[in-house]
């Protein structure tokens, strides 16, 4: 009985707030803060601190990675912006809030990390690093001054390649390190729900078709044919199509299920698809991850 009341009283928590519940406000306003704060110092302290400083400065990398780390950002931007307002929407925070001041936290934490690049001799502060943050950011608040809900979701899917063997230093050593830093296993998905479009259709509320965009043959940021110690690199654009899930759609009762599909909802669910590249044509999959 004892882990029954406990779970129903779980269950209320986890529950969105139907009015403006000040004590929940103040809770996620304190979280976030120490958050961004401990977030933003303990990269300068864990990372920036071991490399030389430099004047504040810009640099062009528009070209590096094929683009896969603009999108990273982007996709970045977009998953911190849907966190931070989903959280002032379970404070009962009004609509117009949740926007102004959790669906923009993502582009703020990031333009700091901005910054902290800007003063570093090894990188520096990237425009289109900031262009991309910001492009994540539309695409939640858009959606939601639009529609009034998520219809076009950034999705993440990874899987282990051999490149980061070869450069561990750079890709990652170990599979979390790589699934940040290798850009060559990673994908990203623009996941399309139909039903949103199509009201009138029998479609299942939470079947999503699926674009993604991928890139291999990277050991380093942009293409150098002249490099020693990794030449001839055959850098390949990857398009996809593929089905994916929605699983906010899905309908439930418990609290602690919607939860746990919103925190999941990141990730592309597992199905078939096509693969189209620059070079090799058209490829099936039976399944991507």
């Amino acid at each position: 009985m004892q882990v029954c009341y406990t779970q129903t009283k779980f269950s209320e928590f986890l529950r969105p707030s139907d009015t403006l519940n000040i004590s929940r406000r103040n809770s996620v306003i304190i979280s976030e803060a120490v958050l961004f704060t401990a977030g933003v110092y303990g990269l300068n302290e864990l990372w920036y601190k071991d490399y030389p400083r430099s004047n504040f400065h810009t640099i062009n990398d528009g070209n590096e990675w094929m683009q896969m780390d603009k999108i990273g950002h982007a996709f970045s931007s977009y998953q911190l912006g849907r966190l931070g307002a989903e959280s002032l929407e379970w404070s009962g925070v009004s609509k117009k809030n949740q926007l102004i001041y959790g669906a923009t936290i993502g582009f703020t934490f990031l333009t700091a990390v901005e910054v902290l690049d800007g003063f570093s001799k090894e990188w520096g502060f990237s425009w289109t690093d900031m262009a991309s943050n910001a492009a994540g950011t539309t695409l939640f608040v858009g959606q939601e001054v639009l529609w009034e809900e998520q219809r076009i979701l950034l999705k993440y899917s990874f899987h282990r390649t051999k490149y980061a063997k070869l450069r561990p230093e750079k890709l990652g050593d170990g599979i979390l390190e790589e699934s940040l830093k290798d850009y060559n296993g990673q994908t990203y998905w623009l996941s399309i729900n139909l039903k949103s479009f199509f009201r009138d259709s029998n479609l299942p509320n939470w079947l999503n078709v699926a674009l993604g965009y991928g890139a291999d043959g990277m050991l380093t940021g942009e293409n150098e044919p002249n490099n020693l110690m990794f030449p001839n690199q055959n850098r390949t654009r990857q398009f996809y199509i593929s089905l994916d899930v929605d699983l906010t759609k899905i309908k439930t009762n418990s609290n602690i299920l919607n939860t746990i599909f919103s925190i999941f909802n990141v990730l592309k669910v597992p199905f078939p698809a096509l693969e189209f590249t620059d070079k090799n044509g058209i490829k099936f999959h039976a399944i991507t991850i």
